[in-house]
């Protein structure tokens, strides 16, 4: 079972802010559980937010016992429709070792290799219309605000482009051009985010969708000021604090869990 630990608090954020201590478990089962149904809600959110474009977008977070593994959702199944019980569980090799769907072969090919880093828990990616009018622009995100600054020195830019990521060298090329930053932005192609925990790599995409939408605006508008560099070190340090990315999820969780409890059937 899960320990709760609301009321034990981080001492060590950048923020100061009292972010609740990361969740401890029994058992690995318990563990593979959590991540399943958060994992899920991620998929949910996703789909109320308009991040689908087909059957294109994939979330995966690590199995807790078997690393060389991780859960994704099936090909072909709206993210609004996806529940627990959906989820499957690919291997190294790209077999399906736990459910019934089929793995996009996309999925594969990209999130394969980057869970091959160390520390790369989680990966979230989608097509979604900024980040694609971002990338279309070769641009990334620039300081303009404090979110926009979770990102700053700590996103990529992939201009290359020869057609959908099926191939094997495709993903190990992303993984490789990724390297240790949390977003990538591929001209022509979508959005990707790392985190260290499912929570925290949903966050910096929805993050990262957000600041790309007011960059959009901001260049329609006029010519918008970016902080100076010190300015967005100091932002970088509280908006790019990794617990406040996996505790922001918190409250994301809580909102469509109440509002779509059929994603936790199992």
């Amino acid at each position: 079972m899960t320990t709760d630990l609301r009321d034990n608090y981080l001492a060590d954020t950048a923020t100061g802010l009292p972010i609740p201590a990361v969740a401890e478990f029994a058992s690995v089962a318990d563990e593979r559980r959590h991540r399943k149904r958060r994992l899920a809600a991620a998929m949910r959110l996703f789909g109320k937010a308009g991040f689908a474009e087909g059957i294109s977008g994939h979330i995966s977070v690590r199995d807790p016992e078997h690393h060389d593994r991780f859960w994704v959702n099936p090909f072909g199944l709206s993210f609004n429709q996806v529940t627990v019980k959906d989820l499957i569980c690919v291997d190294a090799t790209g077999r399906v070792v736990e459910g019934t769907g089929k793995v996009n072969p996309s999925a594969f090919t990209i999130h394969s290799k980057i869970h091959e880093r160390p520390g790369a828990e989680a990966i979230a990616h989608g097509h979604t219309i900024h980040a694609r009018a971002l990338g279309a622009l070769e641009r990334v995100l620039e300081p303009l605000d404090q979110e926009s600054c979770a990102f700053y020195e700590n996103q990529v830019f992939y201009g290359d482009y020869d057609g959908p990521a099926i191939g094997i060298e495709h993903g190990e090329d992303i993984a490789a051009r990724l390297g240790d930053k949390r977003a990538l932005l591929l001209r022509h192609h979508g959005l990707l985010t790392v985190g260290g925990s499912l929570e925290e790599a949903v966050h910096w995409f929805f993050t990262y969708e957000g600041c790309a939408q007011v960059q959009l605006l901001a260049l329609a508008a006029g010519t918008p000021r970016p902080m100076s560099h010190e300015q967005a070190l100091a932002a970088r340090d509280g908006f790019g604090d990794e617990q406040l990315g996996r505790f922001s999820f918190e409250v994301m969780w809580d909102e469509i869990t109440a509002e779509q409890p059929d994603l936790l059937a199992e």
